[in-house]
Order: structure tokens, then sequence, then C-alpha cells
């Protein structure tokens, strides 16, 4: 689907995306081997609808190779983000399957990212850029090859314990020159990122408003760090310190177990590109749960074609129509995430 350039404005109907999900699926049981041990152990055999195919626990990705790649073709992991001692979840990938997560990526990224400016923008990601292992990083890397102008930067860094930093400094002069020039620019990066970002701005009693245009993308959570902001207070913070309205920010969900992302405006219910599928699963029974009930974020992504496509988070969201809310993490999930990798 994503191969043959399908535009991701155009729907996809329930029998198409039901077709190729069960293709796929029948592929992974026969050549992800712990995924056809999971199946057998189920006694999950040919299904004929996309919601019956088993779902994969993230937990799964940490203890075993979730792979139909063989090791030798193996040409990238990313690693899941987390506290330091925690074992860090793999997704392999090959040069086919990053070239589909790059399709993946790249048409959802643009219907959202620019709305309201065409591309190319200059972007300033406040992530480090040498940090091999991070889905997050890869997905900027690729934004910046595709939309970004020349000058676009990296200005977050990897400190001595290996925690992600930011480079203040670097990231106002950026500001300072879009500012002057009034030049749109878009700004990226995780949310606890900003909010170190933006606490020093109103320590230094400093405050801007970025160009008509200017867009900002905000992604991951705060769970275990020291500090947290919900939502409407960051977007209230970007508002007050950066000048960005609420409709200039997006929120991303991704996952270093997944190949596709996830996008809300200021309405805050995110969705996914056509080809794939979000359901909110009741802890209790395992079923779907209805409208406005909480459960456990199940994702189905045809993009994952190297390990399986159905993946059982451990985030809890309610389910909003087509799409989903996203309230943290459960209970009694590990923190994990791609904010956590700053230090506070």
């Amino acid at each position: 689907m994503i191969s043959r350039g399908l535009a991701p404005e155009n729907p996809v109907t329930e029998e198409e995306f039901n077709r190729l999900a069960l293709e796929l699926f029948a592929f992974q049981r026969e050549n992800v081997p712990i995924y056809r041990a999971l199946c057998e152990r189920r006694k999950v055999g040919a299904v004929k609808d996309w919601r019956e195919i088993p779902a994969v626990p993230t937990g799964a990705f940490k203890e075993f190779e979730v792979s139909s790649i063989p090791t030798g073709d193996r040409t990238r992991i990313f690693h899941s983000s987390g506290t330091t001692g925690q074992i860090p979840s793999r997704h392999f990938h090959n040069i086919q399957s990053l070239s589909i997560y790059e399709a993946s990526l790249s048409p959802w990224f643009q219907l959202h990212f620019f709305a309201s400016q065409p591309p190319p923008m200059k972007l300033l990601f406040l992530t480090p850029e040498m940090a091999p292992h991070s889905s997050l990083v890869h997905m900027f890397a690729t934004v910046r090859r595709h939309f970004g102008t020349p000058d676009s930067q990296f200005t977050g860094r990897i400190e001595s314990d290996g925690a992600w930093g930011l480079d203040i400094e670097q990231t106002l002069s950026v500001v300072r020159e879009a500012v002057g020039e009034n030049t749109p620019i878009g700004v990226l990066g995780t949310a606890f990122s900003f909010v170190f970002l933006l606490d020093h701005l109103h320590s230094a009693g400093k405050r801007f408003t970025l160009p008509k245009g200017s867009q900002v993308m905000e992604t991951g959570g705060y769970k275990g760090r020291t500090r947290v902001v919900p939502r409407a207070q960051l977007r209230q913070m970007l508002y007050k310190l950066l000048g960005v309205s609420p409709t200039q920010v997006l929120t991303e969900y991704g996952m270093s177990e997944l190949s596709s992302q996830a996008y809300a405006s200021a309405a805050g219910v995110l969705r996914f590109p056509p080809w794939a599928r979000a359901c909110v699963i009741s802890p209790e029974t395992g079923a779907e749960t209805a409208e406005a009930e909480t459960g456990l974020l199940r994702v189905f992504d045809l993009a994952n074609i190297g390990s399986v496509m159905a993946v059982q988070t451990e985030d809890l969201a309610v389910r909003r129509g087509d799409g989903f809310e996203l309230l943290g993490r459960a209970t009694s999930a590990e923190p994990r995430g791609c904010s956590l990798m700053p230090r506070a």
C-alpha cells in the first residue's frame, strides 16, 4: 500500500486494509520465530478479521528478536529510550524496511506539519544528531532531508552520562535569527526539551514571537521525570514565551517498535495514517472499549513489515471516534519514551 504511493489523505476501505493486514500477518507468523511461537501457544491459525491478529506486547521487543530479517541483513537497530539500567526494546531494520519507514513517515508528516506553510522550512531540532539507535533522531534526520532548508540544525547534545541535553545558546541563536529575519521556522523536539528551553527563557526574563507561519512539534512524555507539565500548560508556555499559538503546535506519538506515527493538533485527538489502525483495549476483557472509555492502546501498523504489525503498548488512551487521546503510561509499566533521555 505504501510502496505504491497511496496518498495519506485518501481513505482506505475496511476491505482493503483487512486484506493487506491478513496477508502481512500470514507472512509474519511464518517468518518471525518468536511470533510463530506466540501464535502456536495461543492456538491462533488463520484469522478472518484484522482485529483478531494477535498483538505482541512491547516488552517482548526487549527480551526477544522480534524480526523476520536475517541477522546478516540487519543494517539498523532502533532502541527504545528509558531510565538507566532498563533493557531497551530493539527494532531491527534493513534497507527495505527503512525505505518503507520513511515512505510512511514523510507524507503523513507533511500533511500535518505544513498545513499553513509549505516546505522547505528552516528546522530546529532540540535533539542530538548523533544518536544512531534513536528512531526519533532518524525520523528528524529524514524530515530535515525531505523538508528542511540546508541550514536546518540539531541543537541537542549527548552528555557524558549518555543523557540528552540541549545547547541553549545555539538554540536561542537560531531563534533570534529567525525573528530578526522574519522567516518562519519549525521547532521540533521532545516535550521535556521544550520545558528545559522554556524554563530558561522564563528564568532569564526573555520572550520571543516566532514569525507567522512557524510551527512547533512536540513528542514524548514525562514518566519518571521530576518535572511534569500537562500538555495544555506546555502550550500556554509556548504561547507566552515563543509567541506560538495552540494551532501552531503539533503533537506526535510514535515509538521505536512502530514504523508509523500519529499526530494531533490543538484538539488533542491523535490519528495514524490510513495504513495503520489504533484500538483501545480493555485490560480486563481484552475487547475494544466503547467511545470515551479508557484502555490500553493497541496499534496495527502495515508499515511494520520486518517485525510484527500488531503491537500492544503499555500506554493508556481514550477512544475518540477514529482516533484516540493519550493519557500516559499504565501504572505498572516501566518509564520509557524519548522524553526520558534528557536530564532534568
